[in-house]
């Protein structure tokens, strides 16, 4: 597998893509955006800059990687040639069935259709496929270039032959896969997701304001960012999904979204993406807010 698709030029698809070119795959990146694509690429420009920096690359190795990726904004040219497609959509079931239903028309018979949600069934997005076989999920931790670690999601159908092919590669990008079962939320969302929640509970009821939780978690709990500083930097519109997702699957209450984190999705507060979430990263008070967090 050379050639590798990945679709969605945002922070997940941007780091996908980053990962796969710096590790001398083809890349063919593609979001119906032009101007996501360019924002794509220089975001990728500048965290390479930023390793080379750290002399953790060469200048040679960045702009090897640079041209390792050509961009798309035509899905049926972008995948003709691709052995794996990486879906890094918005997290939105209806959305990326239909990307998968595309994809299965679009795609050669023996390619694998991958997606990096973070919360929903495989089983279910492949069920919009003829081939619910060669579908998994590749769920990569953000920022992609630096974690190590990828769970890997089995759907129902997924056979071993695909498994086996995505755990291999994985390993050759340099992550740690994880083998976890088709179950909403899958491992690290389950776990983290309702910590996230408490967290802004535990805010709402007034036990405590944002720094301090964030400081009792990080220093008691010897956790290298807070709660809520890790809920704007996810994205707090993401949280709301990926919580509404595993509360819709599980049936259980524990899993409802504090009615302060829907307040502040509806408000359009929703973290570093917005400028404004638990903390304010407008230009002004940027600084200020990163050197209290890391002191």
């Amino acid at each position: 597998m050379k050639n590798i698709a990945v679709i969605g030029a945002g922070t997940m698809g941007n780091g996908i893509a980053h990962t796969f070119a710096q590790n001398n795959y083809n890349v063919q990146l593609i979001d119906i955006s032009q101007a996501a694509l360019d924002k794509g690429i220089a975001t990728i420009t500048k965290n390479l800059d930023r390793m080379v920096a750290k002399q953790k690359v060469t200048e040679e190795e960045k702009s090897k990687t640079l041209k390792n990726i050509t961009t798309f904004t035509d899905l049926k040219e972008g995948v003709q040639y691709a052995s794996l497609v990486i879906e890094a959509a918005t997290e939105n079931l209806d959305l990326k069935c239909k990307i998968f239903k595309d994809l299965d028309e679009l795609c050669s018979e023996d390619t694998i259709l991958a997606t990096n949600t973070s919360s929903i069934s495989i089983t279910q997005i492949a069920a919009a496929t003829k081939r619910p076989e060669m579908v998994i999920g590749m769920h990569f931790m953000n920022p992609v270039p630096i974690m190590k670690l990828v769970e890997i999601i089995r759907g129902y159908n997924t056979s071993d032959k695909v498994m086996n092919m995505i755990v291999d590669l994985s390993k050759q990008i340099n992550k740690i896969p994880v083998e976890v079962n088709d179950y909403p939320g899958f491992v690290a969302n389950r776990i983290l997701m309702p910590m996230i929640n408490e967290s802004i509970e535990t805010l709402y009821n007034g036990v405590a304001g944002v720094l301090e939780i964030d400081t009792v978690m990080k220093l008691g709990m010897a956790h290298p960012m807070g709660p809520l500083q890790l809920a704007d930097f996810i994205g707090l519109d993401v949280c709301l999904s990926i919580l509404e997702v595993m509360h819709d699957g599980f049936k259980n209450p524990k899993y409802a979204p504090c009615p302060l984190l829907v307040n502040m999705v509806r408000a359009g507060k929703l973290g570093v993406k917005s400028g404004e979430g638990f903390y304010d990263y407008s230009e002004v008070k940027k600084a200020e807010n990163v050197s209290k967090q890391f002191a």
